[in-house]
Formats: C-alpha cells, sequence, structure tokens
C-alpha cells in the first residue's frame, strides 16, 4: 500500500521551523483525515500537525524535543491507493520517489527523515536576528558567533584583550570553555525571540514618562460590570480612544516619513511558561469596554495556554501592560520592534490626598501609569499629553 508522508505544514507566514513535544497516536493505529497527530511548539503557540488522509500511523521519523524545518517528513501513513489520490499523493510515479521529496506517496518503507533536520537558532524564528554584531569584533569572530548560533550581545560581558578592546579568538573559546563548565539548560524558543525582540527594540533611543492617577473611579465602576473588565483593559480601551484622537503620535518613523497606522488595534501583554505572549484586540477604539471584554478573557486564556489563533497577534501598534499584577508601581517596559508605543499601569496603593473642601487630607487609591515611547517619533511634550488624556479617560470609566 501507499505510504503517505506526515509533513511539517507551515504553521504561520512566518515560522521556518517547530519543534515536537508530543505523539498524540501511536504508531499502527487508525486515524481519519486531519486528524491531529503530532504536538508541536513554536515560539508562539502549540499547535497540532494533522494527517492528509484517512489511513494507518506507519511509524515517525522525528523525534521529541527535535526541531524540524517547514516542509520536513516528520512519519508516514499507509493508506489506500484511494485515499492517497483524494489527499494530492498520486501525481509522481512510484518509483520515482525518494526519501527527500516530501511531495509525493513511495512505496517501502524510509531509510530516513525527509527534509533536514534543524537545531532551533535564533535565524530560524519569526524575529530572525540579522543585525551586524558588535564594534571590535573582527569578520573572523562574527562568523564563529554565526556558526553557534549566537549574537555579539551574548558576548558582551567579555572582556577582549585584543587592540582596542577587541574580543579575539581565544577570548571566545575562552569564554565558551568556561560556558561548559557551568550548568546549562536549553532557552526555549519563546525565550530566544523575546530575547531577540528585546535588543532589536534597544537599537532606538527609548525614554519612559510617567504619572500618577486616582483609579477609585475605575474600580467603583469596576464592581458593577458582569464580567469585571481588569485594570489593562481600561487602560487599553483608554488608550484606544486617545490614539483615534491623533493617530500620528503612534506612527513609525521610518526613513524621513512618519507611516501612520491604519487601524487601532491594541496588543496587551500576557505572562505565559518562560516568556511573554501579546494578543491584540482589533479596533479597539470602535468598541466598547463591555464589548471588548469577552474577547479580552479569551485571548488571556488561550495566551496562557500558547494557542493564539494567527488573527490574534501581529499588526498591534501598541502594547498596554499591567506589571501592577506582580506588585510593582513603577516600570519601564519595552515597545516591541515594530511598534512606538507601551503604556503600563502599576499597582494601586492607597495614598493622602488633599481635599480643599475637607481643608484635610484623604485617602485615595492611585496608580501610576508609564508610557515608554521612540523618542524619534515622540517627545516628551507629545508622550506627556497622550498620557494625561488615557489619565483623564480612566476618570470617566462610565464613557469607555
Amino acid at each position: 500500500m501507499p505510504q503517505v508522508p506526515i509533513i511539517m505544514p507551515q504553521l504561520g507566514e512566518s515560522i521556518a521551523e517547530a519543534t515536537i513535544i508530543n505523539f498524540l497516536v501511536q504508531p499502527g493505529a487508525e486515524v481519519e483525515a486531519g486528524q491531529d497527530v503530532i504536538e508541536v511548539e513554536t515560539n508562539k503557540a502549540t499547535m497540532a500537525v494533522a494527517t492528509p488522509c484517512r489511513g494507518r500511523v506507519q511509524d515517525y521519523l522525528a523525534q521529541v524535543n527535535e526541531s524540524y524545518a517547514v516542509g520536513a517528513v516528520l512519519g508516514y501513513l499507509e493508506a489506500t491507493k484511494e485515499d492517497a489520490a483524494r489527499a494530492g499523493f498520486d501525481s509522481v510515479p512510484v518509483e520515482q520517489t525518494t526519501n527527500n521529496d516530501s511531495s509525493v506517496v513511495k512505496e517501502g518503507k524510509p531509510a530516513s527523515a525527509g527534509g533536514k533536520k534543524v537545531q532551533p537558532t535564533v535565524r530560524g524564528l519569526p524575529v530572525p536576528a540579522n543585525a551586524a554584531g558588535a564594534s571590535y569584533i573582527s569578520p573572523r569572530m562574527k562568523a564563529r558567533i554565526d556558526e553557534l548560533g549566537l549574537h555579539a550581545a551574548d558576548l558582551s560581558g567579555v572582556a577582549g584583550s585584543g587592540a582596542a578592546g577587541r574580543v579575539t579568538v581565544q577570548d571566545f573559546e575562552a569564554f565558551i570553555s568556561n560556558l561548559e563548565k557551568q550548568k546549562l539548560t536549553p532557552a526555549s524558543s519563546m525565550r530566544v525571540a523575546v530575547a531577540d525582540a528585546m535588543r532589536r527594540s534597544w537599537t532606538r533611543p527609548l525614554a519612559t514618562v510617567g504619572l500618577p492617577v486616582r483609579i477609585d473611579a475605575m474600580l467603583a465602576h469596576r464592581k458593577t460590570q458582569k464580567p469585571k473588565s481588569g485594570p489593562a483593559l481600561y487602560a487599553l480601551r483608554a488608550l484606544g480612544i486617545a490614539l483615534s484622537e491623533n493617530s500620528a503620535v503612534a506612527g513609525r518613523l521610518i526613513g524621513n516619513k512618519i507611516v501612520h497606522p491604519s487601524a487601532i488595534d491594541l496588543g496587551f501583554a500576557v505572562e505565559a511558561e518562560d516568556g511573554v505572549l501579546v494578543p491584540v484586540l482589533r479596533d479597539a477604539d470602535k468598541k466598547t469596554l463591555s464589548e471588548l471584554v469577552g474577547r479580552y478573557d479569551e485571548l488571556v486564556d488561550l495566551a496562557r495556554q500558547r494557542k493564539l489563533p494567527p488573527e490574534a497577534t501581529g499588526g498591534s501598534i501598541a502594547t498596554v501592560t499591567n506589571f501592577g499584577s506582580f506588585g510593582l508601581i513603577w516600570a519601564t517596559p519595552i515597545p516591541l520592534p515594530e511598534q512606538t508605543l507601551v503604556l503600563g499601569i502599576g499597582a494601586g496603593r492607597k495614598m493622602p490626598h488633599w481635599d480643599p473642601a475637607a481643608h484635610a487630607f484623604v485617602p485615595v487609591t492611585e496608580a501610576y501609569l508609564t508610557l515608554s515611547f521612540d523618542h524619534r517619533v515622540l517627545d516628551g511634550g507629545a508622550a506627556g499629553r497622550l498620557l494625561q488624556r488615557v489619565a483623564a479617560l480612566l476618570s470617566k470609566p462610565e464613557e469607555l
């Protein structure tokens, strides 16, 4: 009977590889067309590889905790000629097929996996690191760094012994040798992706401004809502309204042009295992707080499971992060490389506030709002005005 390959699919527009984390169906089991048989992990989510047609799982060529490129053959199904034909695997004669041709059916047991098995590297991720490297690193040294899948930033703590502080090959090899003596654990693809995104963000001049705001009205309003909206969603909705009034402040500087956003699509940070994911709420300026809360809660849950759908990621113009959930009152979050802004909200605290009518200090609940921004696009004045507008909107939560 023909053997139909189970192929690593294109799991996202810019996904180049994925890591096998589990086999959902064991060899010998009968499966239906489109049935999930392998669970894989990218830096964005946990996804599944499905069968191309009905049949019986012959064997797997892939191994758990190994990474495979898109198009690699992960295993084979034993299928009837009719089922294989319906799946489109009948265009090439059997005797012309090879293990490296993942587009055709073949007879007989394969000797090895079709497609190249790869190790996870920074270059294989959706945020490839193609920066030129640090100063005083020779071309030979740069080639060696690339060979090992490292980046010049990984050597920031190495003291170079060469001329003008250059890191020599000897310095590098001593550094690598010393690393091998330490306890090492593999970084997940998400951790590497976050690190690379932050490195690329830091190539821009970034600044942060902050403002204390009273949140008593927001907390009182929240108690009346079913379901309740979290502080981050209040801040996101307020930011959406503010940016709809002047979207230029969320524009990106490309050359000598400011590229204005075409929609107010806002992301929000969700802590996931070994990293942070940023789901996106589309058209946040056109939907009320009550209209956003259901989708917001759904995306939080999917992000924590690392099962965000493609339409809920990417393309946002700013991010909101609630660092107050960790008990922090002040932070300087970094905007994503494709964004100009990130709005943060800290933990609420009881603070004394002077009440002129009572001629006394009264307790109020206060939290800091911070706005981190690309200083090439915004100056302190524009950032301050945007933050003031967000604060004003939060003081009237019933209008959000």
